[in-house]
């Protein structure tokens, strides 16, 4: 049997679990027999039942456990709730950790094939600032000089944003041309080793119109020298480009565009595309994929929510495999 593939259910107040039930009715059997889910199981069996889902769960306490059955196999982790869809945070918070411990654990081994999380709430991560499962997870696997890359990858284009979980008036002083050339090489050797080829990169300047290129932008002190060192090292990069008019057609010229922040090349990506992509931690020492949209706590237990995000992570680790 192809490696495993491990899922974190994640926020428990969130649509996950309305995702995962949905994902579970479309893909086919040999692909259910490498899932396992780690999840509080009595949380799930409860918030199934809420969503009157006919999605059948066992539970087990190891990946080797059940390999042959077509129901969903949960490692449990325990959690304390009374509501289902209510979690308190400080309960969340405890829950999150170990499931994100365990799946670190489980995901270094050699028979697990990649890492899904589903969203969650970045409150829940770190006690006294906002990072993303990106930062944690790099930090995990013993990365502190910030190489770690997140991709939003679909079939026509990825981007990718050079700082992530930061606030704007941030920006300007955390990149830097040693920071632009970490993350380009990291990008370059994944995706090489993820889809066989070397991306054609294409960089965001920072300012409205490249701050017209005067002497003292960031366009003329860092990213333009960082560009030219990686063109030295046999990258295909061009930049800085000007954000306002890229994606209106010449991103095509490109399999990867960066941006100096995450909205900066997100939000253009995602009025493109809407669910369709998935986010794709690189530089990790293991794959780590996710949902490309938050836990939506607006349409929970409403049976809105999109699982196309989820179900293309799924496809993605198992095609790979």
């Amino acid at each position: 049997m192809k490696k495993k593939i491990i899922i974190i259910a994640g926020d428990p107040n969130s649509i996950n679990s309305e995702i995962i039930s949905k994902i579970w009715k479309v893909i086919n059997l040999s692909v259910k027999k490498k899932i396992y889910l780690i999840a509080n199981f009595n949380l799930i069996n409860k918030q199934f039942k809420r969503l009157k889902s006919k999605t059948s769960i066992i539970k087990v306490k190891q990946i080797k456990e059940n390999s042959l059955t077509k129901k969903l196999k949960i490692i449990d982790i325990p959690l304390n709730f009374k509501n289902p869809f209510k979690v308190s945070l400080k309960n969340s918070k405890k829950y999150i950790i170990e499931c994100f411990n365990l799946a670190h654990k489980l995901a270094e081994d050699n028979e697990v094939g990649g890492l899904i999380n589903c969203p969650i709430n970045k409150k829940l991560l770190h006690k006294s600032k906002k990072i993303g499962v990106t930062e944690f997870l790099a930090s995990k696997c013993k990365i502190n000089n910030g190489s770690e890359v997140m991709l939003i990858h679909n079939k026509k284009l990825s981007v990718v944003p050079l700082t992530t979980h930061i606030n704007i008036k941030n920006v300007s002083k955390k990149i830097n041309v040693n920071l632009i050339i970490k993350k380009m090489t990291t990008l370059r050797k994944d995706f090489k080793k993820l889809f066989n080829k070397s991306p054609k990169i294409g960089v965001l300047g920072l300012n409205p119109h490249n701050a017209e290129l005067v002497s003292n932008s960031e366009e003329m002190k860092i990213i333009s020298p960082a560009i030219s060192k990686l063109k030295k090292k046999g990258f295909y990069i061009k930049g800085p480009l000007s954000a306002d008019t890229l994606f209106i057609n010449n991103y095509k010229k490109y399999d990867v565009i960066v941006g100096m922040y995450h909205d900066q090349v997100l939000a253009p990506f995602k009025s493109l595309f809407h669910f369709d992509a998935i986010n794709i931690t690189l530089g990790l020492n293991y794959l780590r994929v996710s949902p490309d949209h938050g836990p939506a706590k607006d349409i929970i237990n409403k049976n809105k929510a999109n699982p196309l995000s989820l179900l293309k992570c799924v496809n993605f680790i198992n095609n790979l495999n």
